[in-house]
């Protein structure tokens, strides 16, 4: 056969092994897709455990689960009074500062006594004219009696002057209560803390007349220790309150701040309020804190948190580390050979970031925290936690 030059014979073998090479491009693309899908899959390893996964692992571990009930409170005082003078006169002292610690007892304001002394001077002086007077018709009423017996006087007269000696009693006993108040209008004109406390803003100063009748007052005094919180729970949860309380428990409460991030002070439930709110269908409760640093302020926002009581030795595990999935929660459990496994758990409650498992996993055993999204049952890890490195090295 004769051989051609103009290149045509040389086509028949170049088609050939393009057409050989579209059959092996055809034949990989039913690969990967058999492959995706599933019904034919060559011999080995599924995908997912073909590589190891590196993880972040947490242990679990047994520890106390404090069971919490919280409420939205308002700091409140036990006690507050608005100073206000008992009677009326010039305020002429005023031995307080704005915001100072005072005593109950001690002397806060002096309004000038002297009106008050002037009339304790003239009761006085009346006291003695009626005393005299007394005691000159007691002289008489004993020489008229006695001539009454030696039937020298009639009965009348002596009945006469013993009703006289009486009247005079009466007004000596009149000018001793004038005395006494008197005196008293002096000891008020003398402002003195009814309670131990924090003094607010002055609302009057030295130089202005005073009268009891004024609505501001003198001032305003806050008991700042101890000092309570007021705050709500629902009423689902009073009997399990009032049960513990009726068992003699004292329950602690924290108060935390609006974010719930700052504890501010430590006390213990005092007391329930004697009703619910029909409205709210909530119940107050009375918390009392000791406040000696004064982290309470009175009518602050906080947030209340009493501890109803706190479950001993349960098992803790991150609560990154617990799946939600169609049948539930689940964790990763690795174990021998660095082989994770899924497991199904029960959860309980959470305790800050952790959460308490009721079952499905036992203290001690390493749990996927970070990584997990990529694993499926049977999958090889490699556990890289913080810090590992820098303990590999040392």
């Amino acid at each position: 056969m004769p051989i051609r030059t103009d290149g045509r014979a040389a086509r028949g073998p170049i088609k050939f092994l393009a057409f050989a090479a579209l059959l092996a491009l055809a034949a990989g693309a039913l690969w990967r897709l058999d492959e995706r899908s599933g019904e034919a899959r060559p011999s080995g390893p599924p995908p997912g455990m073909s590589m190891t996964v590196t993880v972040t692992t947490a242990t679990a571990r047994l520890g106390d689960a404090p069971v919490t009930l919280s409420g939205i409170g308002t700091v409140t005082p036990l006690k507050t009074v608005t100073v206000k003078s008992r009677v009326d006169g010039e305020l002429t002292k005023v031995l307080f500062k704005e915001g100072q610690h005072v005593k109950a007892g001690e002397l806060l304001a002096q309004i000038d006594p002297r009106a008050f002394m002037a009339q304790r001077d003239q009761y006085a002086g009346q006291l003695a004219k009626d005393t005299a007077l007394l005691e000159n018709a007691r002289a008489d009423l004993a020489r008229y009696s006695n001539l009454v017996q030696k039937d020298m006087l009639a009965g009348q007269t002596k009945d006469t002057q013993a009703s006289l000696v009486r009247q005079y009693e009466g007004a000596v006993r009149s000018d001793k209560a004038q005395i006494d108040n008197a005196n008293l209008q002096i000891e008020y004109s003398r402002i003195t803390a009814p309670i131990s406390g924090r003094v607010g803003l002055r609302q009057i100063d030295p130089g202005n007349m005073i009268r009891s009748a004024d609505s501001s007052g003198l001032c305003v005094i806050t008991q700042m220790s101890p000092i309570s919180v007021l705050f709500t729970l629902p009423e689902d949860q009073l009997p399990a309150v009032r049960k513990r309380m009726r068992a003699g428990e004292k329950l602690s409460v924290a108060a935390y701040d609006r974010t719930m991030t700052e504890k501010l002070a430590e006390g213990t439930l005092e007391t329930t309020d004697n009703q619910i709110d029909t409205a709210t269908g909530t119940v107050k409760l009375r918390a009392i804190f000791p406040n000696t640093d004064e982290a309470l302020f009175p009518n602050q926002f906080v947030n209340a948190e009493l501890l109803l009581e706190k479950k001993k030795n349960v098992i803790l595990l991150p609560a990154s580390a617990v799946l939600r999935g169609p049948k539930g929660a689940h964790v990763f459990v690795v174990g021998k050979g660095d082989t994770a496994s899924d497991r199904a758990v029960t959860t309980d409650m959470a305790v800050g970031t952790d959460v308490v498992i009721a079952s499905g996993v036992s203290a001690g055993e390493t749990v996927v925290v970070e990584g997990a999204d990529r694993l499926r049952d049977g999958a090889k890890v490699a556990i890289k936690n913080p810090g590992s490195a820098a303990a590999d090295k040392s």
